[in-house]
C-alpha cells in the first residue's frame, strides 16, 4: 500500500472508506462513509463501491526541501468469502431469520456423519423446501466459483435443487438439478439437468450391492436407489453458465433445496477442493491437490476408503464422448467477454451422473474458451482441450500416451517421439534436451501459398506484405527482403485477415475442424486460439477497427456458414466471443467488410450479390436485384472510397466483377445496380497492336479479382494480366503480364502499388509511378523431390513434380534460374562444388549437366533405365554418382565438362529406394561412398575412386528408411543411434563433425546429439506437414551450434566435475550448485581460452506442395567496414587476464559513422519486458496546415499541465543540488518548481516523448520522441536548461529511443534504440554530430556510462551484458564491444536494468526479479540474489544503498555495503550479507526514479501516471504529481470557480483546487467508467451543499457531496451508458442522456425519474445543455431552455418548467451526415451549445457535410452564419466572456476562434485528439484534454477581442 497524501485504495465489502488530507501537515483524516455504497442493486451482490480521498495541500511539494511527515497506513478490508464460506453458518439457518423453510423440514442426527442434518421430505417437492435467502427480493451475493452441496437423496424418492444465478449483466438464470427430469432442457433463462443414478462396479464380497445393481440399471433417471449414499456435489457455476448459455457468472443469488433429501451444509469457494483427500493425507503424501477443509470433510473410519462410503459428483465434468460439432450461442452480448465452444444442448453429456463405483481419474471441462498452445497445468480443472483430445490427465496410462505424442511448445520446438494428427501439450521439463534450446530457429522461407494462392495482404504502412507459405505466415519487408514469421498452425493456412491498424492478424487453417488464431502483429505472439463452428474456413475479414472478425466457410454438410466474432477484448487478455452465426445455401466467393461501418458487409458468388448487416447479435442479409445478370458468376467485390474523403457513408459505391468480364457498379443504399460495364482484352487474337477496349462486343476478360483505390481500379484476370483502369473505365491505363492466372490483387494503402498473386505461386507488386513489376516470392506448385546446396556461390537447387528445376540465391531467397521440362519430370539434383554447373536426373533415366553461365546443356547420359533416385558430387568435385530405381549405380568424371561415364554397376543400389537427397552419401574427404543396397537391409561403403567395397553393414531393418534402426555414414565410420524408437525417416542430414544428426519424419524434424551415445536425446521442431520432409544441409561446417551441451537434464556432457569439463563453465554448475541466491562466488575454469562458437550452416525443410524454408540457430555478423571481431565468452569467463587482453587487443571495432556493421535475417520481436518502451497507440496525427499566431498576439498561454506520462521510461529527472525537476507528459517536457509549483513547458516534439537524460552539470537536458508520419526518424532534442530553449535537433533511430545517457565528463551522449531499431549511437556534445553508431544483434533495455571511466559504457539485454570501450583515434571514436552472457545459474532471463555502484561494481536487474553483481575489472558475475517477484525496471545505487523498482509496484531499499568485500572473498562470499532495509508499494510499475546523494529521499514515477515523493527515513510516500490513468471524459467547474472536477475511464471522479491544480478529493468506482459530469449551479442552495453528479457506463448516476466527501445518492435511470448530464437552472432536476438516445429527467431529492424522452432513440446523446430564459420568451412557456444533440446529426431544443412538469419541443434540427474522418474512420461527434452572448442562438459543429461552425437562430428558425474549419471538430466550448469559441480537432490541434472578427489562432501541445474543451465560468481559463492529458490555458485579455489578423 502506497502511503501518502493521495494514496488510495478501492475497498470491497459493504462499506466504502473515505480518506483525506485536510491539514497542511498532510496527515490522514476522514471517516467511514455510507454503508450502502457497495450494493449494486436490491438483488445484486455487494460490489465495490466508490471510495473518496481527500488529497494533499500545497505544502506537500515544499517537503522536498523543508521537511517530511509520516502518513499512517490504512488497513485492508477482510476477504470474507475466502478461502470458503459456510452458507448455513453465515446465514444462521437454524434461526430462520435470514432463511425460510416450508413444509416438512426438520433437524435430525445422521449416524453415518455423526452430526445434525436437515431432512426435507414430502410428496410434493415444491411444497417442502429450504430457501436461502428468506425472500426472493434479497440476494445471497456469493461470488465463489464452486458450490459444494453435501446431501443424501432419500431412498426411493425424488428430489430437486434449484439455484438462481445472476450473470454479470444482471440476468437471473434458474439452474435446476432433479431426479424428476428425464432429459436436459434449456431456454434463455433456465437450465434443467437430470440427476442420474448410475450402477457402480461391484466388488468382491459386496453381495448387497450386487443385488441392487440391477435395480439401479432399470431406474437410472428415476428415484434414488435404496442404498443412496452421502454425496458431495461440486458445481462449477462459472462453467455451467459459460458452456450452456454463453454468459459470464456474476454471483449466487439464491438456493432452494426441495424434498426429498438430507442436507448437511452448503459451501462456496473459488478453490477446487478434492473431497476424497484430507489435509493430513495431502501433507503426508505431498499430493498436488487442494484437500478439502476439515469442516467440509466427511468422516472416514480407519481402515476404510472414502469411495466405499461416499460419492463425489463434479459438474460439468469432462465427457470424452462430447460430439466434435460444438455449439456456440449466437445471441450472447458483445460485452460478455470471451466464451469458448459449448456442448450440444441435446447431448447426453448434460446429465449429472451419480457414480457409485470405484473412483475414477479426475476429468476436466471439455469446452474451455481457449485452446492450449504450450503449457501443461497441474490444476486439472483448468486445462482445456480440443475436440475431445485431452491435454492433461492424472492417469498414468494417459501420461504414457502423451509422452509419445507430437508436441508443440511455445519456444518453437517440441520434445516427443510419436506424431499425431493434433499436437498436444507436454511437460518439456520432463524430457531430456540440450542447449541451445531450441537448437533450430526459422531463418527464411522460400515459397508462397497455403490452402490457396489468393491470400496476400499489405500492412498499414505499405512497407511489408503478409502471406502464407503452407502452415507458416510470412511478413516480408519489400525493401529489405527481411522476413518474420508467425508459427503455430499445424496445417495449411486457408485464410488471412489484418485489421486496419495492422495490430491484429487472424489466420485459419484448412484441416477440419478449422482452427483460428489471433496474433499480435507487432510482437508475433498468439493472443487467442479457438476452434471455429465451421468445418472449413476459406475467408476471414476484419472490421476497420479490428473489433469484429467475420469468417466464411463450410459446415460438415457442405452448406455455407458466416460467423461474426468479437475480438475487442483479445488485446487486453480477453477472449473471443461468437456474436452471430448464420447458415445459407448461397455460394460466397468473396466477402468484404465496409470500411466505413464494421457492421456492414457484402458478399458475392455464383448468381448472388448480398448486403449484410450485424445488428442485435444477428446477421441479416438482403439480395441485390441483378435483373438479367442474375446468372453471372461474381468473383470479387470492393467498396470505393472517395478521394477527398468527404463522401457520406451511405453514398459509397460497391464494385463487383464477374468471370465474364462484367463490372457492376452497385448503389448499396438502394440495393440496385447503378451501372454495368464489360471489359474486353486490349489485344485480339492475331492482332499485333493494341486496340481500344469496348463494352459492346467480344469475349470479356475473365476477372478473378479486383481492388479499388480512390481513382483507379485494378483487375486480375485468368489470362494472366494485371490491368489498371480509371473508375469510369474509359480506357486502359496499364497492363502487366503475369506468369499465370491472377488469383488476387490489392492496392497498397497509398494507392501507388498493386500487389498481385497468381495460381502458379508467384507473388509480386506493380509500382504504378515507375510502371515496374517486382517479384517478391515464387514457389514450386508440386512436391519438391530433391535439393542441393553450394556454399561458395550461396546457391540452392531444387527439383519438383511440377517438371521444373530451380536455382535460388541463399542470401536473398530469390529465384535465379529455372528450367521446365514438359516431357519428363526431374527427380534428383546436385550442384557442382567447384564450377557453375548443376546436374539433374530425370524420370526417364537421363542425367544431364547444365551450365549456369551459358544456360545450355553440357552433357547428357542415358545409362540408366529407371527413374534417377540419387545424385551426389564428391566435395572435391572429381566424381559424380547417380543411382536409379532399377538398382544401377553410375560413376562419372567431373574433371571435364562432358562428364564421361567411368563405371556402371548394376543391382548395386536398393531398388525400393525412392528419389531423395539421402539415397547416396559421400564422406567429407571425398574418399568414400555409401548407399543402401543391394538389399534394403544393407548399407554398402565403397571407395569413391575405385568403387571397391570397403564395408557392408547388415541390419534388422532398412537403413535410413528403417522402422527400427537409423544409420548414417560420416568421417570414414558408421555411426548408429542405439535404443531409438521405431520411426519412419524420410531424410537425414549430418553435421560435418558428426555431432548432430537431423532426421525428418512426416511432420517433425529431430535433432539428435551424437555425443550422447548412452541417451539418445533429441529436440523436435514442428513443421506441420502431412507429407514426407526432405532435409539438406549446407556443405559448410556446422561448427558447434550450441556450445556446452547437456547429455540430460541437469548434467553437463563429459565429466561432471574436474579439469576435463567444458571450458567456460562455472565451477559447481554440474555439481548441484544451481540455486540462487548464490552462496559463493563462482570460480572460473582454467581450461583453454574460449573460441567463437557459431553455427555457420543452414537447414532446408521442404514442405509440400513445393514450399521450403531456411533455418539456422544464430545469424552471423556481416562486415561492412573495417575488420570487426566479435568476442564471445562462455559463462564465467577465464579470469581477469583474459578479460584484460580482450579490453586491450580484441573486440569489435566500429569506425565512425559505420551505421550497420551487422545485419539481421529478420526483425526482432518485441521483448516480453515492461521496461522496453512502447509508444501508446493513437490514430490521430499532427495537423500540417495551421494558423499559428505571432508571439505577441497569442490569446492563449499554457499555464499548467496536469498529469505525468507513465508510459515513458526514465522520463523524469531531478537534481537535488540545483532543484531542477522535469518530467514528460505526452509530447511536452514539463519543468516544475517544487517550491512554488510553477511550471514551464518545452514544446517541439512531434510525438510522445519516451525518455529523458540530464547532464551531470545540470546545464543540458536531452529528450527523445518516437518517429512519426512527419518525421521518419526519432527526434532527440537538446535543451539549454537555464534558457529553456532547444539548442539542437538530432536524429538517427528509426522507431523509438529506449534510453539516453551522458558521459561522466558530459562530452558524449549515447542513445539506444528500441527493439525495432537495435542501434547504438554516440554523439559529441560539442557539435552534436554523430561520431559512431552500431547495429545490435539483440534488443537492449538500458545503457549507462561507467562513472569512473568515460571511455566505457554498458548495455543490458536478452541474456547478456554488452561492455563497450571507446577508443579515440584522432577526431574519430571507435567502439569495441565485449558480450558477456548471463551465468547459467541465473537462468534464461533478460537483463532489464543496470546501474554502477562502488568501483568496480555493476548491478543488473533481471526479468525474473534477480539482481546480479558484476566485477567490471574482470567481466564476471560473482553474486546474485532474489530481489523481487517480478521484473526489475529501475536500479539506483549511491554509496552503500541500492534502490530497486519492479512491475510488482514495489520499491525496495537494499543495504549493499558488504558487496565490495564479497568480491574480494571469492568463493567464501554469501548473499546473506545483502539485506533489505525498507519497502514501499506504489500504485503502478516503477518506470523512473531519482534520489538525493544520501538516498534518503527521492521522486519515483509509476505507470499509473503518478510521481511520488519517497522518504526512506519516514517510510512514507506522498503523491507529488498525478493524473488520470486513462482517458479524461469531462471537466466541470464549481460556480465560485474555486474547484474543478474531472471524470475518467478509470472510474474516478477527481476534484482539484483550481488555483494550484492539486488533487483535493477523489471518488473511485471500480469496474466502471465515468463518462459525464455536472456540478450543481449556484442557485441550488448554500455553497456548502455543492454536489457533483457523475454518469457511468452501467447506466447509473451517482451524486457526490463535496463538503461531506461522500456519495449521497445512487440511481439508475438508464439501461445503457450515460453520455451527457446537465442540471436544470434551479439545480433540483438533472437531465441525463444515454448511448441509446434516451433522455431521462430525474429529481435529485427523491431519486425518481419522472420523465423519459425517446425522440433521439437509436443514436447516442452527445450533448445536453440547459440555460435559463424569460417566461414566455421565444413564444413558449417555461423558464428553462435546454437542448439535446445526438450522433445522427439531430438537435432538439426544448422549453420546460419542471416544477409544473411542463416540457415542450421548441425546435428540431436535422443535418446531413458528415463525411467520415480519414484519421479514425468514424463520423465526428454532433456538438451544440447555447450562445452565451445571445440566448436565442445555437452554435453547432460536426453537423452537415462540411467542416464548419454553424450559427442557428431560434427566432428566425434558420442558419444565420457559417464559419469554415480546417477539420471536423471533436470538441467545442464557448466563452462566457469575450466572443471566443474553442474547438479541438483530431489532428492534435486547438483552435481559438473570435466570432466578431473571424480571426483564428491554432495551438499545439497535445499528443492526441483534443476531445474535450471547457472554459471556466469566468472565461479566464480554458481546459483541454487529449486522452489522459489535461492542459490548462490562460486566456490573455479574456475581456477583449483578438486583434491579430490571421486567416481562418
Amino acid at each position: 500500500m502506497a502511503r501518502g497524501s493521495c494514496a488510495r485504495r478501492a475497498f470491497r465489502g459493504p462499506g466504502t472508506r473515505a480518506r483525506g488530507l485536510g491539514s497542511r501537515s498532510g496527515r490522514l483524516q476522514g471517516q467511514w462513509a455510507g454503508g450502502t455504497w457497495g450494493c449494486g442493486s436490491r438483488e445484486g451482490p455487494c460490489r465495490p463501491g466508490p471510495s473518496a480521498l481527500l488529497c494533499g495541500s500545497p505544502s506537500v511539494r515544499a517537503r522536498l526541501r523543508w521537511g517530511r511527515r509520516r502518513v499512517p497506513l490504512a488497513p485492508y478490508p477482510p476477504a470474507w468469502q475466502h478461502p470458503f464460506l459456510n452458507i448455513f453458518r453465515y446465514f444462521r439457518v437454524d434461526e430462520w431469520k435470514r432463511s425460510s423453510k416450508e413444509g416438512d423440514v426438520s433437524v435430525v442426527t445422521d449416524k453415518a456423519l455423526k452430526s445434525t442434518v436437515y431432512r426435507i421430505q414430502g410428496s410434493v417437492s415444491a411444497s417442502n423446501y429450504i430457501l436461502l435467502p428468506k425472500t426472493s427480493t434479497q440476494s445471497l451475493g456469493l461470488t465463489g466459483r464452486y458450490l459444494y452441496v453435501l446431501f443424501r437423496p432419500l431412498p426411493t424418492k425424488h428430489f430437486a435443487i434449484h439455484l438462481d444465478l445472476s450473470t454479470e449483466d444482471g440476468q437471473v438464470i434458474r439452474v435446476s438439478f432433479s431426479s424428476l427430469f428425464k432429459e436436459f432442457r434449456s431456454s434463455a433463462t433456465w437450465l434443467q439437468f437430470p440427476f442420474v443414478f448410475e450402477a457402480r462396479t461391484s466388488r468382491k464380497g459386496d453381495s448387497k450391492m450386487d443385488l441392487t445393481a440391477g435395480w439401479w440399471r432399470s431406474n437410472l433417471a428415476g428415484v434414488a436407489p435404496p442404498c443412496a449414499r452421502w454425496t458431495c456435489l461440486q458445481l462449477d457455476l462459472c462453467d455451467i453458465l459459460s458452456v450452456y448459455l454463453s454468459r459470464r457468472y456474476g454471483h449466487l443469488k439464491s438456493v432452494r433445496l426441495c424434498a426429498n433429501l438430507l442436507v448437511r451444509n452448503l459451501y462456496t469457494s473459488d478453490l477446487c477442493f478434492d473431497p476424497t483427500v484430507s489435509v493430513a493425507e495431502a501433507r503426508r503424501a505431498k499430493l498436488p491437490v487442494t484437500p478439502v477443509p476439515r469442516e467440509m470433510a466427511f468422516p472416514v473410519p480407519k481402515g476404510e476408503s472414502w469411495h466405499d462410503r461416499y460419492v463425489h459428483v463434479r459438474f460439468p465434468r469432462d465427457n470424452p464422448k462430447v460430439p466434435s460439432q460444438l455449439v456456440q450461442k449466437s445471441d450472447s452480448p458483445i460485452a460478455a467477454g470471451g466464451l469458448g465452444p459449448m456442448r450440444g444442448l441435446g447431448d447426453s453429456s448434460a446429465k449429472v451422473p451419480m457414480c457409485s463405483g470405484s473412483p475414477q481419474p479426475p476429468q476436466f471441462p471439455s469446452a474451455p474458451s481457449l485452446l492450449p498452445e504450450a503449457s501443461l497445468s497441474c490444476e486439472h480443472s483448468e486445462v482445456p482441450r480440443v475436440s475431445g483430445l485431452n491435454t492433461s490427465t492424472q492417469d498414468p496410462m494417459a501420461w504414457a500416451e502423451a509422452a509419445d505424442m507430437h508436441t508443440v511448445v511455445s519456444n518453437g520446438h517440441v520434445l516427443a517421439h510419436k506424431s499425431t494428427e493434433m499436437p498436444v501439450a507436454l511437460d518439456a521439463g520432463s524430457c531430456k534436451h540440450f542447449l541451445p534450446d531450441p537448437i533450430l530457429r526459422l531463418k527464411g522461407v522460400i515459397g508462397f501459398g497455403g490452402h490457396s494462392t489468393k491470400w496476400a495482404l499489405w500492412t498499414k504502412d505499405g512497407t511489408s506484405v503478409v502471406y502464407p507459405c503452407h502452415a507458416v505466415i510470412v511478413v516480408l519487408h519489400i525493401d529489405t527482403g527481411e522476413q518474420r514469421f508467425f508459427l503455430g498452425h499445424t496445417d495449411k493456412v486457408s485464410a488471412l485477415a489484418l485489421d486496419g491498424s495492422s495490430a491484429l492478424l487472424a489466420s485459419a487453417q484448412a484441416q477440419p475442424p478449422s482452427v483460428v488464431r489471433l496474433w499480435d502483429f507487432q510482437t508475433g505472439g498468439c493472443l487467442s486460439l479457438f476452434q471455429s463452428p465451421m468445418h472449413t474456413i476459406y475467408s476471414l475479414s476484419f472490421s476497420g477497427s479490428g473489433a469484429l472478425l467475420y469468417g466464411v466457410g463450410k459446415d460438415g454438410h457442405g452448406r455455407t456458414v458466416v460467423v461474426a466474432w468479437s475480438t475487442s477484448q483479445v488485446g487486453c487478455g480477453g477472449q473471443v466471443v461468437v456474436l452471430a452465426k448464420v447458415h445459407t445455401d448461397l455460394d460466397i466467393q468473396a466477402f468484404r467488410v465496409a470500411f466505413f461501418d464494421g457492421t456492414r458487409m457484402a458478399s458475392c458468388g455464383r448468381g448472388s450479390l448480398r448486403l449484410w448487416r450485424l445488428r442485435g447479435g444477428t446477421l441479416r442479409s438482403c439480395s441485390v436485384d441483378l435483373g438479367e445478370y442474375c446468372t453471372l458468376e461474381l468473383t470479387d467485390l470492393a467498396f470505393v472510397q472517395a478521394e477527398d474523403g468527404h463522401q457520406a457513408p451511405l453514398d459509397y459505391t460497391l464494385y463487383v466483377c464477374s468471370r465474364n468480364g462484367h463490372i457492376l457498379e452497385i448503389d448499396h443504399q438502394r440495393m440496385a445496380v447503378r451501372c454495368i460495364r464489360r471489359l474486353l482484352p486490349s489485344r485480339t487474337p492475331g492482332s499485333s497492336l493494341p486496340q481500344k477496349s469496348t463494352f459492346s462486343s467480344g469475349l470479356g476478360i475473365a476477372i478473378s479479382s479486383l481492388s479499388i483505390s480512390p481513382t483507379v481500379c485494378a483487375v486480375g484476370s485468368e489470362d494472366g494480366c494485371l490491368r489498371l483502369w480509371p473508375l469510369d473505365f474509359s480506357s486502359l491505363l496499364l497492363e502487366a503480364e503475369q506468369e499465370g492466372p491472377v488469383s488476387s490483387v490489392c492496392f497498397s494503402p497509398d494507392g501507388l502499388r498493386v500487389l498481385s498473386t497468381t495460381s502458379s505461386g508467384h507473388l509480386g507488386f506493380l509500382d504504378i509511378p515507375s510502371q515496374e513489376y517486382t517479384v517478391l516470392a515464387r514457389s514450386h506448385m508440386a512436391p519438391v523431390l530433391a535439393i542441393s546446396t553450394e556454399r561458395s556461390r550461396g546457391q540452392l537447387a531444387t527439383v519438383s513434380l511440377d517438371h521444373t528445376v530451380r536455382i535460388w540465391d541463399l542470401a536473398t531467397l530469390r529465384q535465379l534460374y529455372d528450367c521446365t521440362s514438359s516431357d519428363e519430370a526431374p527427380s534428383a539434383v546436385a550442384l557442382h562444388p567447384k564450377s557453375p554447373a548443376v546436374f539433374c536426373g530425370f524420370s526417364s533415366g537421363a542425367v544431364r549437366s547444365f551450365s549456369l553461365e551459358t544456360a545450355r546443356v553440357l552433357a547428357e547420359h542415358t545409362c540408366h533405365h529407371g527413374t534417377i533416385t540419387g545424385l551426389v558430387v564428391t566435395p572435391d568435385g572429381n566424381f559424380l554418382f547417380s543411382s536409379c530405381s532399377q538398382g544401377s549405380l553410375a560413376q562419372y568424371s567431373c574433371a571435364v565438362s562432358q562428364c564421361p561415364i567411368l563405371c556402371v554397376a548394376v543391382n548395386a543400389v536398393c531398388q525400393d529406394a525412392h528419389p531423395g537427397p539421402n539415397t547416396l552419401a559421400v564422406s567429407g574427404d571425398s574418399r568414400l561412398l555409401a548407399f543402401v543396397g543391394p538389399s534394403k537391409y544393407t548399407v554398402t561403403v565403397m571407395d569413391s575412386a575405385s568403387l571397391n567395397e570397403v564395408r557392408a553393414l547388415l541390419g534388422e531393418a532398412p537403413a535410413c528408411l528403417s522402422p527400427h534402426h537409423e544409420g548414417v555414414f560420416s568421417k570414414n565410420s558408421l555411426l548408429q543411434l542405439p535404443s531409438v524408437r521405431p520411426i519412419a525417416c524420410s531424410s537425414l542430414a549430418l553435421s560435418e563433425d558428426a555431432h548432430f544428426l537431423l532426421t525428418a519424419t512426416s511432420r517433425a524434424i529431430r535433432v539428435w546429439n551424437y555425443w550422447t551415445q548412452a541417451d539418445s536425446s533429441c529436440q523436435v521442431g514442428a513443421v506441420a506437414s502431412r507429407r514426407p520432409l526432405l532435409l539438406g544441409a549446407s556443405t559448410g561446417d556446422w561448427g558447434d551450434p550450441c556450445g556446452p551441451r547437456r547429455g540430460g537434464p541437469g548434467q553437463l556432457e563429459g565429466p561432471a566435475c574436474g579439469a576435463d569439463r567444458l571450458p567456460g563453465q562455472l565451477e559447481g554448475a554440474a555439481c548441484g550448485a544451481d540455486g540462487l541466491p548464490r552462496q559463493q562466488v563462482p570460480v572460473p575454469s582454467q581450461g583453454p581460452p574460449p573460441r567463437l562458437d557459431m553455427w555457420c550452416g543452414f537447414l532446408f525443410l521442404l514442405l509440400p506442395p513445393g514450399t521450403f524454408c531456411l533455418s539456422n540457430e544464430e545469424e552471423l555478423c556481416k562486415e561492412s567496414q573495417g575488420p570487426p571481431v566479435l568476442v564471445e565468452r562462455e559463462t564465467g569467463g577465464a579470469g581477469s587476464a583474459a578479460w584484460g587482453s580482450v579490453r586491450r587487443s580484441q573486440g569489435l571495432f566500429i569506425s565512425p559513422l559505420c551505421h550497420s556493421w551487422s545485419t539481421r535475417a529478420q526483425p526482432l520481436a518485441r521483448p516480453d519486458s515492461y521496461k522496453h518502451f512502447t509508444a501508446r497507440y493513437k490514430a490521430s496525427t499532427l495537423a500540417e496546415s495551421t494558423s499559428f499566431p505571432p508571439e505577441g498576439a497569442k490569446q492563449l498561454r499554457l499555464r499548467t499541465v496536469v498529469g505525468y506520462n507513465g508510459n515513458g521510461r526514465a522520463n523524469m529527472v531531478w537534481k537535488p543540488d540545483t532543484g531542477f525537476f522535469a518530467y514528460t507528459c505526452g509530447r511536452l517536457v514539463v519543468v516544475e518548481d517544487l517550491h512554488s509549483g510553477a511550471q514551464k513547458h518545452w514544446l517541439g516534439h512531434p510525438e510522445e516523448i519516451s525518455t529523458l537524460a540530464l547532464s551531470h552539470n545540470s546545464q543540458v537536458l536531452a529528450s527523445a520522441s518516437c518517429c512519426s508520419s512527419a518525421a521518419a526518424r526519432c527526434q532527440i532534442r537538446i535543451w539549454d536548461v537555464p534558457g529553456g530553449l532547444c539548442q539542437q535537433l538530432i536524429s538517427h533511430h528509426n522507431t523509438a529511443v529506449q534510453a539516453l545517457a551522458f558521459s561522466p565528463d558530459d562530452k558524449l551522449l549515447v542513445s539506444l534504440g528500441d527493439y525495432g531499431d537495435c542501434t547504438l549511437a554516440l554523439w559529441s556534445t560539442a557539435t552534436y554530430e554523430l561520431v559512431s553508431s552500431a547495429c545490435l544483434l539483440e534488443s537492449m533495455h538500458g545503457v549507462a556510462f561507467n562513472p569512473w571511466d568515460a571511455s566505457e559504457l554498458t548495455c543490458v539485454g536478452t541474456g547478456s551484458v554488452a561492455f563497450w570501450f571507446l577508443q579515440q583515434r584522432g577526431a574519430d571514436v571507435n567502439l569495441q564491444m565485449h558480450r558477456e552472457p548471463v551465468p547459467e545459474e541465473v537462468g534464461a532471463v533478460e537483463l532489464t536494468a543496470l546501474c554502477y555502484g562502488a568501483a568496480p561494481l555493476l548491478y543488473c536487474g533481471s526479468s525474473s526479479g534477480q539482481v546480479c553483481v558484476w566485477d567490471t575489472c574482470v567481466g564476471r558475475c560473482f553474486l546474485a540474489w532474489e530481489a523481487d517477484d517480478g521484473e526489475i525496471g529501475v536500479l539506483l545505487c549511491l554509496g552503500s544503498r541500492l534502490v530497486s523498482g519492479s512491475n510488482t509496484k514495489r520499491l525496495r531499499l537494499w543495504s549493499v555495503g558488504a558487496v565490495p568485500e564479497l568480491r574480494r572473498k571469492g568463493s567464501g562470499a554469501r548473499s546473506s550479507s545483502v539485506f533489505m532495509e525498507r519497502e514501499l508499494t506504489l500504485d503502478g510499475a516503477v518506470v523512473s526514479a531519482s534520489f538525493d546523494s544520501s538516498m534518503d529521499m527521492g521522486i519515483v514515477g509509476t505507470t499509473a501516471g503518478t510521481l511520488w515523493y519517497v522518504s526512506w527515513a519516514e517510510g512514507s510516500s506522498i503523491r507529488l504529481v498525478s493524473g488520470h490513468r486513462s482517458k479524461v471524459n469531462e471537466v466541470v467547474f464549481s460556480p465560485d470557480e474555486s474547484h474543478c472536477a474531472t471524470g475518467g475511464e478509470d472510474g474516478s471522479v477527481r476534484v482539484w483546487s483550481l488555483a494550484s491544480m492539486e488533487l483535493v478529493i477523489q471518488f473511485q468506482v471500480l469496474n466502471q467508467s465515468c463518462l459525464c459530469l455536472a456540478w450543481s449551479p449556484s442557485s441550488c442552495g448554500h455553497p456548502e451543499q455543492q454536489q457533483v453528479v457523475a454518469g457511468y457506463s452501467d447506466g447509473t448516476l451517482r451524486v457526490f457531496s463535496i463538503a461531506r466527501t461522500s456519495m449521497e445518492l445512487k440511481m439508475q435511470p438508464h439501461r445503457a451508458a450515460l453520455m451527457a448530464l446537465a442540471f436544470s437552472t434551479d439545480g433540483q432536476t438533472i437531465l441525463s442522456g444515454d448511448k441509446d438516445g434516451v433522455v431521462a429527467v430525474s429529481r435529485l431529492r427523491t431519486g425518481i425519474t419522472f420523465r423519459v424522452l425517446s425522440d433521439h432513440q437509436g443514436a447516442p446523446i452527445s450533448t445536453i445543455q440547459s440555460t435559463s430564459k424569460k417566461y414566455g420568451d421565444l413564444g413558449v412557456e417555461g423558464t428553462d431552455l435546454w437542448l439535446a444533440a445526438s450522433g445522427d446529426q439531430r438537435i432538439s431544443v426544448w422549453a420546460s418548467d419542471w416544477l409544473r412538469d411542463c416540457c415542450d419541443l421548441l425546435d428540431w434540427l436535422s443535418f446531413p451526415a458528415p463525411a467520415t474522418l480519414e484519421t479514425s474512420g468514424l463520423p465526428p461527434p454532433s456538438l451544440a451549445a447555447f450562445c452565451p452572448w445571445d440566448g436565442a442562438l445555437l452554435v453547432c459543429v460536426g453537423l452537415g457535410a462540411h467542416e464548419e461552425v454553424v450559427f442557428y437562430s431560434l427566432r428566425q428558425k434558420q442558419v444565420v452564419e457559417k464559419m469554415s474549419l480546417p477539420f471536423f471538430a471533436m470538441s467545442l466550448s464557448l466563452s462566457p466572456g469575450a466572443r471566443f469559441i474553442a474547438i479541438g480537432f483530431a489532428e492534435c490541434t486547438l483552435r481559438l476562434l473570435d466570432c466578431m472578427s473571424g480571426v483564428a489562432q491554432d495551438f499545439t501541445g497535445h499528443d492526441d485528439s483534443v476531445h474535450l474543451c471547457r472554459f471556466t465560468p469566468s472565461a479566464r481559463l480554458l481546459f483541454t484534454a487529449a486522452h489522459n492529458e489535461i492542459l490548462v490555458w490562460e486566456v490573455m485579455g479574456h475581456g477583449c477581442r483578438v486583434t491579430a489578423v490571421l486567416g481562418p
